[in-house]
């Protein structure tokens, strides 16, 4: 999911942290969200409600009230943005899981295992839709219609992210990882204050907000990455990454530190993408020093992000510093080896 240096409002931060962020704001839009899923009589009903039964840390939607309160944004346009890029994340979730093949989400069953993969598909395109039509409320409510191509647009780069890692090929390159890692989870993490950012019509803070977010999503990334050898994602099956041959900031790490005769005879294992000799592997990753290589790549990314930081504006930061607090500490929890 290793504090900021940068504390403009010391005091303010500290209310924050020590205490659940926004409740208030997180309780609103949920029940914004419960109050438009489909009743348990309706179809995908309980597939909604099993899925919204724990809605997570709604980081998305914290960022997106306190950015509203801090450039002083109609809470009513507001409220509905929040709910907007929380509803296209967890679409995005749904999705994932099938194309993922995990099996569990937030301590529950996945959507599709509980449901079968048809309902799960069938969510998350409904969830989409959801998604815009709070949108667009949010647009009308605010005499803003950029709203809508703004989650058009990131919900585009998400799918190309997703789509790349679909196609991947298995070439274990950083360039090719870092342009699915950041396309994966920058986007809506972009999009709660580049929504707020248009609707007070501050421009400079749009191109900020975007080269920060991008840092964020990377080093998140990396985070889950190095969770999925740890043992502590969720998943059932440690490295589960290497075993369906999906980009990973770990295995990268790993293949880096093998001398040339050893770097050959993994890639071709890798990309044949035979079982066989995978727990050997797996072990060898993780006795390496790949998950703190890999770490150390996560930290330096978020350093990067903190510096950008810098250039936002006091209101901004305000809303930032909690949030990159707690990718900081989710990125910092998934160093933690869970794994038995």
């Amino acid at each position: 999911m290793n504090e900021l240096s940068t504390l403009r409002n010391l005091s303010y931060q500290k209310s924050l942290i020590s205490s659940p962020i926004y409740p208030s704001d997180k309780n609103n839009v949920q029940n914004l969200i419960v109050s438009r899923l489909p009743t348990h009589d309706k179809p995908l009903g309980k597939a909604a409600a099993h899925h919204f039964s724990k809605p997570g840390k709604m980081l998305r939607a914290k960022m997106t009230m306190h950015g509203a309160d801090a450039l002083q944004v109609n809470q009513t346009a507001a409220i509905r943005w929040a709910a907007a890029v929380e509803v296209l994340h967890n679409a995005s979730l749904v999705h994932d899981d099938i194309c993922d093949g995990d099996k569990q989400r937030r301590g529950n069953q996945a959507v599709w295992a509980k449901f079968g993969r048809n309902v799960a598909l069938t969510l998350g395109d409904w969830l989409i839709a959801l998604s815009f039509e709070f949108a667009a409320e949010a647009a009308e409510i605010s005499n803003t219609p950029r709203l809508m191509r703004i989650l058009a647009q990131h919900m585009s780069r998400t799918t190309a992210g997703e789509a790349m890692e679909l196609e991947w090929d298995g070439n274990l390159s950083w360039d090719a990882y870092l342009t699915i890692a950041a396309d994966k989870t920058a986007p809506l993490l972009t999009a709660p204050l580049q929504g707020i950012a248009v609707m007070a019509g501050d421009q400079h803070a749009e191109q900020t907000v975007f080269a920060y977010f991008r840092d964020l999503g990377e080093a998140y990334q990396i985070g889950n990455d190095i969770a999925n050898f740890n043992g502590n994602d969720g998943a059932k099956l440690v490295a589960g990454d290497l075993a369906r041959r999906a980009p990973n900031a770990v295995t990268l790490s790993f293949v880096d530190k093998l001398d040339a005769d050893e770097r050959v005879i993994f890639e071709q294992w890798y990309k044949s993408g035979d079982i066989k000799d995978l727990a050997a592997w797996r072990d060898r990753v993780l006795h390496s020093v790949a998950i703190e290589e890999a770490a150390d790549r996560m930290f330096a990314t978020l350093d990067r992000a903190e510096q950008k930081a810098e250039r936002l504006s006091v209101e901004l930061s305000d809303v930032t510093t909690p949030v990159q607090k707690l990718i900081k500490e989710a990125c910092t929890a998934a160093c933690t080896n869970s794994a038995s």
